[in-house]
């Protein structure tokens, strides 16, 4: 595999992480109406998100390739670069996460997205709720996948 570092994200990261996150919503989701403008995306991950200091940030040749954030116990974000999907990232995120979280996660996924259902049940985790679209910004009916070791 590439030589990919996975480390905490700093307050520096954040424009980086706001790229990573819409170039890889826009690409896995083409269907899916995001909630806010870029700029408001960018603003969201650099003022807030980054600086509660539980985003992690995957870096290939000083570059940003995926982020994830824990919020808690719950898996909050983990997007990829479309180009670097397929590659281990996004495995050796979950495993952090379940090192950081040893008894459960949870977290939402469109029910739109196959793939990353795909990918969360190879991870152990099992859906455990459908809904609407309702609770969230998107107005997308998604899915709630827990883990417990």
């Amino acid at each position: 595999m590439d030589d990919v570092a996975l480390r905490l994200a700093t307050e520096a990261d954040g424009a980086a992480v706001a790229d990573v996150y819409l170039r890889s919503f826009d690409a896995a989701l083409p269907s899916v109406r995001r909630a806010h403008s870029a700029a408001a995306v960018r603003e969201f991950f650099q003022h807030v998100v980054v600086v509660r200091g539980s985003t992690w940030i995957a870096e290939a040749g000083g570059e940003a390739v995926g982020m994830m954030v824990l919020d808690g116990d719950e898996l909050s974000q983990l997007y990829l670069a479309p180009e670097w999907r397929g590659r281990g990232i996004g495995d050796r995120f979950v495993a952090l996460a379940k090192e950081r979280c040893p008894a459960g996660l949870w977290l939402r996924t469109f029910q739109v997205n196959g793939p990353a259902h795909r990918f969360y049940e190879r991870h152990g985790f099992v859906a455990t709720e459908r809904t609407d679209g309702s609770g969230n910004e998107e107005r997308e009916p998604d899915v709630r996948y827990d883990w417990r070791p």
